[in-house]
């Protein structure tokens, strides 16, 4: 562990550089106090129009003067900005002591395209924003340029994306799954485990379901999209899906105008005919069938009770009762696989070439079992992460596919990013909205958090109903009350028709 002492950080902010820190995965920590056992120094000056760092270590020094875009400039910088810079100096000074680049440079955060539209919002044009992402958050080239093309992609999607305040989505959560994947974190429990009845929560999701839509319709509150996920949406019989989507079309005012609705369907080892044949009675064609990857050994190292073949056939299955938008999900960096497996994926993928394709990156999720097992699970460097991550996106651009939206986690490999990519009209206008924080999201079900947007200050807070089923069934009616009175307190009684 090699001790970092940052000079004139005060102490809420720590946490912020060593997020920026750990990027360098040289097991450097920031510490508190400078004494003997200190190996590394950083120290600031500023001024209106600069900032400077210097860097101290090993007997060495390296000097870095930042000069912010007139944008940034300000007669006093706040405290937010003045710590925005020496971010700056810290990742350049970084950068060369250890002869590297970070591809997205300052943003650490899990939603940079949220920063263009903030910015876009506020009167720059894409030209501006891309010279201050290069400039002064130093992202590279590449990745500036993705961002401004998903950001564009966005507002063609949504002519009204800055307008969708007005109205909400719903996602509705279905806990149950036939195994948990050894790095998910999401609700997901066995059918006939312990863990409360299926038909008991079932009650429980038609009566939030059901009061949800009173309020709706009588607030005249628009919904735009519905998203089942979980968990696995399909893990249920076809008949609980059937009057599950019956009841929502009963209860939930205005469907049929509603503008999309997506299932889950994650699982291939939960597709039937049966069920797909629900899907279609109720208007349901977009889905996702989630391979992962495309190799045997990967699938059954991760959990994943399935196989590739199986994968195949249920998206051919899927394609015969008429889905006609089916995404599917790849994910780089899973255990023991490199290039030659990422390669072998893709081509399999072009044998279908679903409507979308999500391209994860792997994410150690703080209690997921690959990370309380790390040791356990051998993943590829981060060089080779990259090549594979370049790999995917000169294969989707060869293929007609167009990046949509985009997304980072924590301890995700490589530090880089989850990109959806569609063809062109097959875009999820749900992942748009609950990435950029664009409405309010009313989570239905177990384990569903309902994220509040406030449609005059844009103000987030978030309301988690429980993870587990059992606690789920003994408290959804209090549950439901909060939830409908925060949107009281969201959507003023003018708007009531």
């Amino acid at each position: 562990m090699v001790l970092l002492y940052i000079k004139g950080v005060e102490e809420k902010e720590k946490q912020n550089f060593q997020h920026t820190v750990d990027l360098y995965g040289r097991q450097l920590k920031v510490t508190e106090e400078q004494n003997e056992d200190t190996e590394m120094t950083l120290s600031f000056s500023s001024s209106r129009d600069q900032t400077r760092g210097t860097l101290y270590a090993e007997e060495a020094e390296l000097s870095y003067t930042y000069y912010p875009s007139a944008a940034f400039t300000q007669e006093a910088p706040d405290s937010k900005e003045i710590k925005r810079r020496k971010l700056h100096v810290t990742v350049q000074l970084l950068n060369k002591w250890f002869h590297t680049e970070q591809p997205w440079g300052l943003l650490t955060g899990m939603r940079p395209t949220k920063l263009w539209h903030q910015w876009h919002q506020g009167g720059a044009g894409p030209e501006d924003i891309k010279h201050w992402l290069l400039e002064d958050y130093i992202v590279t080239p590449e990745k500036a340029e993705l961002l401004t093309s998903i950001a564009l992609k966005q507002q063609e999607v949504l002519p009204d994306i800055y307008e969708l305040s007005k109205g909400v989505s719903i996602y509705i959560g279905i806990p149950f799954c036939p195994t948990k994947c050894a790095y998910c974190t999401f609700p997901a429990y066995a059918m006939n485990g312990r863990n409360g009845s299926v038909v008991t929560f079932l009650e429980g999701l038609h009566y939030e379901m059901e009061e949800t839509g009173r309020w709706l319709k009588e607030n005249n509150v628009p919904v735009d999209t519905i998203y089942f996920g979980g968990g696995t949406p399909t893990s249920i019989t076809a008949e609980e899906m059937d009057a599950l989507y019956s009841h929502m079309y009963e209860v939930i005012p205005d469907i049929e105008n509603i503008r999309e609705i997506t299932v889950e369907a994650g699982r291939p080892d939960t597709i039937t005919p049966e069920k797909l044949d629900v899907l279609k009675k109720w208007n349901i064609d977009r889905i996702s069938i989630n391979p992962q990857s495309f190799t045997n050994e990967t699938l059954k190292a991760i959990g994943r009770h399935h196989s590739v073949e199986e994968t195949i056939d249920k998206y051919k299955l899927a394609k015969v009762h008429g889905m006609n938008n089916i995404n599917m999900d790849l994910i780089i960096g899973l255990p023991n696989e490199g290039m030659e497996e990422m390669a072998h994926s893709l081509a399999e993928t072009e044998k279908l070439l679903p409507e979308s394709v999500t391209v994860h990156t792997l994410s150690f999720k703080k209690a997921s079992e690959m990370t309380r097992q790390k040791n356990k699970y051998k993943v590829a460097e981060p060089a080779e992460v990259e090549q594979m991550m370049n790999l995917s996106s000169q294969w989707m651009a060869d293929h007609s596919y167009e990046p949509y939206y985009l997304y980072r986690q924590k301890n995700i490999l490589g530090n880089l990013e989850n990109v959806g990519y569609s063809f062109k009209g097959k875009e999820s206008l749900y992942n748009i909205i609950i990435m950029e924080e664009l409405q309010t999201i009313i989570g239905l079900g177990c384990g569903a958090a309902s994220k509040w947007v406030d449609p005059e200050t844009g103000r987030i807070s978030r309301f988690a109903n429980p993870k587990d089923p059992i606690s789920y069934i003994q408290s959804y009616g209090e549950y439901t009350v909060k939830k409908l009175d925060t949107l009281s307190g969201l959507f003023p009684a003018s708007q009531k028709a």
